[in-house]
C-alpha cells in the first residue's frame, strides 16, 4: 500500500487539484491508496480569522465565511460538470451552515476556546477531502473518502493534540483490511478525542496524519506532494545558492524540520522512522522533478546535509551564585515551564553551573518570565539568583549532518565564518551525536548568516564578496571596468562572485542588494538618490550582506573619518585615499586595531606606488622578523614625469602643465610640487614600519618658491611659475653642471624622515628612473649590502584600479 499526502497550494484551486488527479492516474503502480489532503492553500487562516473576530464581538466574521463560501463555490463550479455540482453544493451548505451556527455562538458569549477552534479549523480538510474523492471519481477511479477523525484517537490537549498510537493502529489497520476502494481520501490535520471531541495535530499537521497511516498500514512508501521540489540546502528564499537535496537520512530530515525547513511538519519522520518507511517529497506542479526521498543508507560527501533557522527567539538565563552544587534548579526550570506549556527549544548550560540558559518562542516569553520568577521568588529575594533575563529579537542558526561528526573542524568553519564577518553568537548547543549544531544570533542577521554557512560548507561554491564603491571618477571607473571583465576569470577560476551593491560618486549614490549591473552603471548611478554620505552608511548597514567591503577611490578626508564604522561592523575597507593612514598617529592605529579586533581587512596598497606591491613588501619583511634600517624612494610619479621632461631648453612651466593634462597630477599641481603627497607616502611606510610618527616630524626641503605656493588660483600659480623660470632653471643647470638628474626624493632612516628634490648621480639606482615611475629601496638587517628594490609604474588610473582590485581579492581570500 502506498500513502500520498496533497498540501494546501496542491488542493488550492481547482486546476491543482485536477494536477493531483493526473498524478494519481497516471505511472502508479496497482494497489491501494490512501490519499491525504489539506485544507486549500489559505483556508485555515480565514477559518481562524472568523474564530479571533467572532470572540471580539466583530461581526465581519460573516464576511470571512462568505469569502470561504465564494472560493469553495468557485472550485466546484471549475472542477465538475452541472449534473454533479448539486450534491456537492448541498453538502459544502451544510458544512459551512455548521460553522456559521459555531460562530454565531463564539459571537454571543464572546469566547473562543481551543476546544471551539479546533473544531473550526477542521472544516477546511473536511471540505477539500470530498472535492478530491469527488474529482477522482468523475476521473473513473474507484475512490471514497473517509473522516480521519474516525480513525485518529487523541488526548484533549486541543489545537496540539497528542496521538494515541495503540488506539488509532487498530482502528486504520481495521479500515483498510475491509475497504474496498482502491483511492480513500482523508482529511488531515484532524483527529479526535475518545469521546468524539474534533482535535487538531498542529499547523502542518497533514504531514503528521500522512505519517501515522502510513506506519500503521507498512505502506511500501509515503510520498509528501508539496509546491517545491524536495528539501533544500537552504531555505531558498533567504540563501539564492541553495541546491536540492536527493538523499537524507531520517534523523537529518527530522533535525531539519525541527529547525525550520517548512517542507516537512517535524512530527512527521517519528512515525514512518520507526517502520523505515521512506518518505519521497515531490513537487505536486513538476512531478519529474526528483524531489527528495527520506531513508536509510545515504552516502554523500559533505559534512553538512543542510542549514535551516528559526526565526522570533528569546533566550531566558537563569543565573546566581546560589545555584553551585545545588541540584534540582534545572529541575524546577523546566517544570515551571512545562506547566505554561511552554516548549524548550535549546538547552545551555555553563560549566560552572553558575547559569543555565533555555531558547523559547518569543511569543512565549512574558509568560515565561513571570512563571520562572514566581517559582525562584524566595531564591530572588534572598540574592542567590537573579530575576530571570530574558533576552529577544534572535534566532536560531543550525547545521544539520549525519557525517558531521566524521570531519573535524566542523565547528571551527561554523564560527569563525560568522566571526569574520560581524556575526555575534549569544548561545551555542551541540548534541553528543554530532548531527546539529546550533547558534543563537540577532534576528538582524540571519539571512546573512544563512548565506555564509553556506558558502562555507557546500560543493564548490562562489564565494560572494559585496564591494560598496565611494568615487567613481577616474580610477573608480577603471576599476568598475576592470571587476567586469574579470567577472568570468574570477568565477572559473578562483570561485568569486565579487558584485557592486553600492556605487556613490560626488552627487549621486546607488544600492541594490542583488548587485548593480556594471555594463550600464553610467545611466544608472544618475538615477540613484542624492549623495548623502551618512546615509549611505546607513543604508550599507541596513542590507548587512556578508563579506562586505568598502572601497574608497576618493581623496576626501570626511569619507576618511568614517573607515572606523565599517570595521566595527566586520565590514573591510580597501582604500587608496591617503587622508586615513597619514592622519593623527591615534587614528591610524585605531583602525588597525578595529580592523584586528572584528577580523576585519584593513588594505591600503595603492596609498604608495599605485598598484606596485610597496606596502605588502614591507609587511612581509616586518611580520618575519627583519628590521628596517632605513626607507629611500621616489614616491611620486607626478614628480618623477615633471622631473624626467624637465631638461635643458625646456619650460618649467610648460612640463608642469602637460603632466596635469596627462592626469599625473591634482587638479591643483602645487598639491603635488610642494610635497605634501610624498610627505603622506614616507610617513605610510615609516608607520608601517613600526615608527609612531605624526606629519609633523617630516622635513619638507620645499623647491617652490612661496609666490608659487601661495598664489590665489592655479591660473595665478601657472603666472607665478612664469615669473621664476630662473629660480628652475638654475636647479636645473646646477644639477646638469655635475652631471646629475633631478629627483624629488623621500628618505626615512632611524626614526627621521624627510622629503625634498635632490641631485642624483648617474651610479645611483634612482638616475635612470624613466617616465612616471616610482621606486622604493628598502635597507634592512637581511638586506644591508644590496638594498631591496621594488620599482615601476607609480602613478594613473589603470595601475591604481589595479592595486585596489588586487586588495579586493585580498580581502576574499
Amino acid at each position: 500500500m502506498q500513502v500520498l499526502k496533497f498540501g494546501g497550494t496542491s488542493v488550492g484551486s481547482a486546476k491543482a487539484i485536477e494536477q493531483v488527479c493526473l498524478i494519481l492516474k497516471e505511472n502508479k503502480p496497482a494497489g491501494k491508496y490512501a490519499i491525504v489532503v489539506s485544507a486549500m492553500g489559505g483556508i485555515t487562516d480565514k477559518l481562524i480569522s472568523c474564530g479571533q473576530l467572532a470572540s471580539a464581538g466583530n461581526d465581519q466574521y460573516k464576511s470571512v465565511l462568505e469569502e470561504i463560501e465564494t472560493r469553495h463555490l468557485t472550485a466546484i463550479r471549475e472542477l465538475f460538470p452541472i449534473t454533479a455540482q448539486s450534491s456537492l453544493i448541498s453538502q459544502l451548505k451544510k458544512k459551512l451552515n455548521a460553522l456559521e451556527n459555531l460562530c454565531d455562538g463564539i459571537f454571543q458569549i464572546g469566547e473562543l476556546s481551543r476546544r471551539s477552534l479546533d473544531k473550526i479549523m477542521s472544516f477546511g480538510e473536511l471540505i477539500s477531502c470530498v472535492f478530491v474523492a469527488e474529482k477522482l471519481k468523475q476521473q473513473g477511479l474507484n475512490a471514497t473518502w473517509k473522516d480521519s477523525r474516525e480513525l485518529i484517537v487523541t488526548d484533549n490537549n486541543f489545537g496540539h493534540a497528542a496521538v494515541n498510537f495503540a488506539a488509532t493502529n487498530h482502528n486504520i489497520k481495521s479500515f483498510f483490511e475491509q475497504q474496498q476502494a482502491d483511492y480513500t481520501v482523508l482529511p488531515g490535520f484532524v483527529a479526535s478525542t475518545p469521546e468524539g471531541e474534533t482535535t487538531t495535530l498542529g499547523r502542518g499537521g497533514s504531514d503528521y496524519t500522512a505519517a501515522i497511516i502510513a506506519a500503521a498500514v507498512n505502506a511500501d512508501l509515503l510520498d509528501i506532494w508539496t509546491d517545491v521540489s524536495g528539501m533544500m540546502t537552504a531555505d531558498p528564499r533567504m540563501v539564492s545558492q541553495a541546491i536540492p537535496i536527493a538523499h537524507i537520512s531520517y534523523e537529518e530530515a527530522m533535525e531539519l524540520s525541527h529547525f525550520g525547513a517548512k517542507v516537512i511538519y517535524p512530527p512527521t519522520i517519528q512515525p514512518v522512522m520507526d517502520k523505515r518507511i521512506p518518505v519521497w517529497i515531490k513537487n505536486t506542479f513538476a512531478p519529474n522533478d526528483y524531489g527528495t526521498l527520506i531513508h536509510d543508507g545515504t552516502d554523500r560527501n559533505f559534512p553538512v546535509t543542510g542549514i535551516s533557522g528559526i526565526q522570533h527567539i528569546a533566550l531566558l538565563t537563569l543565573e546566581g551564585s546560589g545555584m553551585v552544587g545545588i541540584p534540582g534548579f534545572s529541575k524546577r526550570l523546566f517544570e515551571a515551564l512545562s506547566r505554561e506549556r511552554i516548549n524548550v527549544i535549546l538547552i545551555t548550560q555553563s560549566s560552572s553551573e553558575h547559569s543555565i540558559t533555555v531558547g523559547i518562542h518569543e511569543n512565549e516569553m512574558l509568560a515565561a518570565k513571570a512563571t520562572v520568577d514566581e517559582e525562584f521568588a524566595t531564591e530572588i529575594h534572598e540574592k542567590k539568583i537573579e530575576p530571570l533575563l530574558v533576552e529577544k529579537d534572535l534566532c536560531i542558526v543550525a547545521v544539520v549532518g549525519d557525517k558531521m561528526k566524521n570531519h573535524h573542524g566542523t565547528s571551527g568553519k561554523l564560527f569563525g565564518t560568522l566571526g569574520r564577518n560581524g556575526v555575534n553568537v549569544r548561545a551555542i548547543a551541540q548534541g553528543s551525536t554530532e548531527k546539529n549544531i546550533s547558534a543563537v544570533i540577532n534576528k538582524a542577521d540571519v539571512k546573512k548568516a544563512l548565506n555564509l554557512i553556506h558558502e562555507t560548507f557546500f560543493e564548490q561554491p562562489l564565494k560572494q564578496v559585496n564591494l560598496f564603491i565611494a568615487g567613481a571618477g577616474n580610477v573608480g571607473s577603471k576599476l568598475l571596468e576592470q571587476l567586469q571583465q574579470q567577472q568570468s576569470f574570477l568565477q572559473n577560476e578562483l570561485g568569486l562572485q565579487i558584485r557592486v551593491t553600492g556605487l556613490a560618486n560626488s552627487k549621486n549614490m546607488l544600492l541594490s542588494e542583488y548587485g548593480i549591473k556594471l555594463s550600464d552603471w553610467r545611466e544608472q548611478l544618475p538615477q540613484g538618490d542624492t549623495n548623502d554620505l551618512q546615509q549611505y552608511i546607513a543604508q550599507i548597514k541596513a542590507l548587512n550582506l556578508r563579506n562586505s567591503v568598502f572601497v574608497d577611490n576618493t581623496a576626501s578626508a570626511d569619507v576618511a573619518k568614517v573607515y572606523r564604522e565599517f570595521l566595527q561592523h566586520g565590514i573591510s575597507v580597501v582604500t587608496c585615499n591617503k587622508i586615513a593612514c597619514s592622519s593623527d598617529f591615534q587614528y591610524y592605529k585605531e583602525l588597525k586595531e578595529l580592523a584586528r579586533k572584528y577580523d576585519a581587512s584593513f588594505l591600503f596598497e595603492t596609498n604608495v606606488g599605485a598598484g606596485l606591491p610597496v606596502i605588502n613588501t614591507l609587511n612581509d619583511l616586518i611580520r618575519s622578523g627583519d628590521r628596517v634600517h632605513s626607507i629611500e624612494a621616489v614616491l611620486s610619479g607626478s614628480l618623477n614625469f615633471v622631473f624626467n621632461n624637465f631638461v635643458n631648453g625646456a619650460d618649467f612651466r610648460k612640463v608642469v602643465k602637460a603632466a596635469q593634462d596627462e592626469g599625473y597630477t591634482e587638479p591643483d599641481p602645487r598639491i603635488d610640487l610642494s610635497g605634501t603627497d610624498v610627505m603622506r607616502k614616507i610617513l605610510i611606510l615609516a608607520r608601517e614600519s613600526g615608527a609612531k610618527m605624526e606629519m609633523g616630524d617630516i622635513t619638507n626641503n620645499l623647491f617652490l618658491p612661496d609666490a608659487c605656493l601661495n598664489a590665489p588660483s592655479v591660473a595665478d600659480f601657472y603666472e607665478q611659475l612664469d615669473v621664476h623660470a630662473g629660480h628652475f632653471n638654475g636647479l636645473l643647470h646646477d644639477a646638469a653642471s655635475q652631471g646629475k638628474r633631478l629627483k624629488f626624493v623621500a628618505r626615512y632612516e632611524e626614526g627621521k624622515a624627510s622629503v625634498g628634490l635632490q641631485q642624483v648621480a648617474p651610479e645611483h639606482p634612482f638616475y635612470n628612473l624613466e617616465g612616471k615611475d616610482n621606486i622604493v629601496l628598502y635597507t634592512t638587517s637581511r638586506y644591508k649590502e644590496q638594498p631591496l628594490i621594488v620599482k615601476g609604474a607609480g602613478a594613473g588610473a589603470d595601475v591604481t584600479a589595479s592595486g585596489i582590485f588586487a586588495d579586493i581579492i585580498r580581502t576574499a581570500r
